[in-house]
C-alpha cells in the first residue's frame, strides 16, 4: 500500500509540474484527455484537471463493465492527478527563461515519466491513458506506443488555436512524452520499487 500510494503521488506530481511549470507557460498542447483539458484551457480558461474528469467519465463507463480491475486501479490515479494539477496550477512559477524548445522537452518527459511509473502499479491517471492500457491488453503493443497515437490525435484537434510554431513544439513534447513512457515501462526497475512477479514483461511488447 505504501509503494502504491507514494508511486501514485509522485507520479501524479510529475504530471502536475509537467503541465504547469512548462506546457502552459508557452500555450503548448499535449496529448490525450490532457490536450484536450489544455485545449478548454486555453479556449475557456477552465480548469485542465476538472475538464480531464468530465471528459474521463465516458471512458471510465466503459472500463466498468468490461475492464473492471483497470477502473478501480485508475480511479484513484485520474482523481489525485486532476486534484494536483488544478493546484499546483495556483503555484506555478515564471520559467519562461528555460525557453519553449526546452521547456517542449523537459515538460513532455516529466509527463512520460510521471505516467509510466504509474504504469507499471498499474495506476492510470484515466482518460486515453486508461483506453490505451485496455487496447495494450488485446494487441501486441507497449502502451507508450499507443498512447502516442491517441496523444498526436489531441494536437491535431487543437491546430485551430496554436501557432504553427506551437504545433511543431507540441508535437516535440508529445513525442518526448511517448518516448519517456516506453523507456520507464520497458525497462527493468529496482526490485526494492516493482517487485519482479507483478510484473512478468507484460508492457515489453
Amino acid at each position: 500500500m505504501v509503494r502504491y500510494v507514494l508511486t501514485l503521488l509522485i507520479g501524479c506530481l510529475l504530471v502536475s509540474i509537467g503541465i504547469n511549470f512548462f506546457f502552459t507557460m508557452y500555450h503548448l498542447l499535449d496529448g490525450g484527455i490532457i490536450g484536450l483539458g489544455l485545449i478548454a484551457h486555453y479556449l475557456w480558461n477552465t480548469p485542465v484537471g476538472l475538464t480531464i474528469l468530465i471528459v474521463s467519465i465516458p471512458i471510465y463507463i466503459f472500463a466498468w463493465f468490461y475492464f473492471r480491475p483497470f477502473f478501480y486501479n485508475s480511479l484513484a490515479g485520474v482523481i489525485v492527478s486532476s486534484l494536483l494539477i488544478d493546484w499546483v496550477a495556483l503555484y506555478s512559477p515564471d520559467l519562461a527563461i528555460l525557453g519553449p524548445l526546452a521547456s517542449a522537452i523537459l515538460g513532455g518527459t516529466m509527463l512520460g515519466v510521471g505516467a509510466g511509473i504509474m504504469f507499471r502499479m498499474d495506476i492510470s491517471t484515466g482518460g486515453f491513458d486508461l483506453l490505451a492500457q485496455m487496447i495494450a491488453t488485446k494487441i501486441p503493443y507497449n502502451v507508450g506506443a499507443i498512447i502516442v497515437i491517441f496523444d498526436m490525435l489531441a494536437v491535431v484537434a487543437g491546430i485551430s488555436i496554436v501557432t504553427i510554431e506551437e504545433i511543431v513544439l507540441s508535437t516535440i513534447a508529445v513525442i518526448s512524452t511517448g518516448v519517456a513512457t516506453i523507456i520507464v515501462t520497458s525497462c527493468p526497475m529496482p526490485a526494492f520499487l516493482y517487485p519482479a512477479d507483478k510484473f512478468p514483461g507484460k508492457w515489453n511488447s
